[in-house]
């Protein structure tokens, strides 16, 4: 006999159900009775769990946190750090545009908790976000002679350029155009690494490097989703 299910999986599937339903829906499914009937529940359950929607959707923003991170942390390092960034901020873009929804939730919920509070938190969820994988690539980057400086406000040159590509992208400011990552977050990778002490010729060479493996995943990608298909 299957017993009643532990306040930990009731709190995991609220979390995912919101989830789905913010992806399905949007921002206005978002709703303590919606979200408890996804999973057979009263509304008490977000109560009993949470103590109301605001602590509900605060874990709804770091699973958000979690995702990206785990995109971050499926980046192999290689010799080239400037090229392991730039696949880091397309592995970012790949996220938001995943889950255009939760990316836009995951940072409006971050609000008044500082990058370097996220990196030094105990909290394993907090601990391990996004920005720590971000921050140790350009330490990298630093020890091998290719940028100067400190590592958290280079890092955080870095997030910023990244995180306003994809906002504006996600937001569809740039059309419909097919050359993005080519024509512009790729050169702005570039400009971002010389600006930060590296050469042009290395920081091209690195987008060129960046660029060529997003195309292999894109392959593979599409290989992939046809056998899928098939």
């Amino acid at each position: 006999m299957t017993g009643k299910p532990r306040g930990s999986d009731v709190k995991e599937r609220l979390v995912e159900a919101a989830v789905r339903l913010l992806a399905d829906s949007g921002p206005e499914a978002l709703q303590a009775r919606k979200i408890a009937a996804e999973v057979g529940a009263s509304t008490m359950a977000v109560y009993t769990h949470f103590g109301g929607m605001a602590a509900l959707l605060d874990a709804v923003a770091w699973e958000g946190f979690r995702r990206l991170s785990a995109n971050l942390a499926a980046v192999t390092p290689t010799e080239d750090p400037v090229a392991d960034l730039l696949a880091m901020s397309l592995a970012y873009r790949h996220t938001a545009r995943q889950h255009p929804e939760l990316f836009a939730v995951t940072f409006g919920r971050s609000k008044g908790r500082s990058l370097a509070e996220i990196v030094a938190s105990d909290d394993p969820n907090e601990g391990s976000a996004a920005f720590g994988y971000l921050l140790r690539a350009t330490e990298r980057a630093i020890e091998a002679g290719r940028f100067h400086g400190e590592p958290f406000p280079a890092a955080a040159q870095l997030w910023s350029g990244v995180h306003g590509y994809v906002t504006l992208e996600t937001a569809g400011h740039f059309g419909q155009r097919r050359q993005d990552v080519e024509d512009i977050l790729v050169p702005l990778g570039v400009t971002l690494a010389i600006g930060l002490g590296d050469t042009p010729e290395a920081a091209r060479r690195s987008g060129e490097s960046g660029l060529a493996g997003w195309h292999r995943a894109e392959v593979r990608s599409s290989m992939r989703e046809d056998e899928g298909n098939a």
